[in-house]
């Protein structure tokens, strides 16, 4: 089952556990930073910011949510460029990514000029985070994967009762994230997608870090680089 591209409002899980989200592309790399929000509460999580605060900031405002964190998947400049701004900016704490991914953090300002975004401040993370660990985002709970191979620190976040993962840029519908660049690694990548999170099930619909959502089950069945055929 395909889904269509930038989904709103997810409907949650018959055991009445709602989380709901709003991908709003930013970057001239259409990155999907992602917001996430507990219906219950109405606290919600930015996840990725790379950059364009105005139109984030305007998706919080049309939402009618409170912000209380911001979560990083990984520390590329797309997904991690306007973060420290919009922490300062409104007082939050950053979660993620592992560690393995502060050589992008301490490289921030070299990757705005390398790609051409505007400068952009390093930051230190309130929380690292590992495989295993936890956040919280209003009463919801995500699980936090561990999954590296684009980079060495790289994260998943996954709602299971909505059966919801943002896999920033390991997978994607019909492919799968780049391992060219520094301390990035195919084998590892491939261990990660397969061995984390395809177990997870069939049915769990995840967001990329750019292009439309699919499922873990259509990519099983039909990307070239992951799928089951393949062995």
């Amino acid at each position: 089952m395909m889904l269509p591209l930038y989904w709103r409002h997810f409907a949650g899980s018959q055991s009445g556990e709602v989380m709901k989200y709003r991908i709003i592309p930013v970057t001239p790399f259409e990155q999907n930073c992602t917001l996430i929000w507990c219906e219950q509460t109405g606290k919600a999580a930015v996840v990725d910011p790379g950059g364009d605060l105005a139109r984030i900031r305007a998706a919080v405002e049309e939402e009618g949510v409170q912000l209380e964190k911001i979560l990083l998947t990984h520390a590329h400049i797309d997904h991690a460029g306007g973060t420290a701004e919009l922490a300062a900016s409104a007082s939050l704490p950053i979660e993620g990514p592992q560690r393995g991914d502060q050589f992008w953090i301490d490289g921030l300002s070299q990757q705005s000029q390398m790609f051409g975004f505007p400068p952009v401040e390093t930051f230190t993370p309130d929380r690292w985070l590992e495989d295993g660990d936890s956040v919280s985002v209003g009463n919801q709970t995500l699980q936090v994967l561990h999954c590296p191979g684009h980079t060495p620190g790289h994260l998943v976040f996954y709602h299971a009762p909505s059966q919801l993962a943002l896999v920033g840029d390991v997978l994607f519908q019909g492919s799968i994230g780049r391992t060219d660049f520094p301390q990035g690694d195919h084998a590892t990548l491939i261990a990660s997608i397969r061995d984390k999170l395809f177990p997870l099930g069939d049915e769990v619909a995840f967001i990329p870090g750019h292009g439309p959502m699919s499922t873990f089950g259509h990519e099983r069945r039909t990307n070239p680089f992951v799928a089951d055929r393949r062995g």
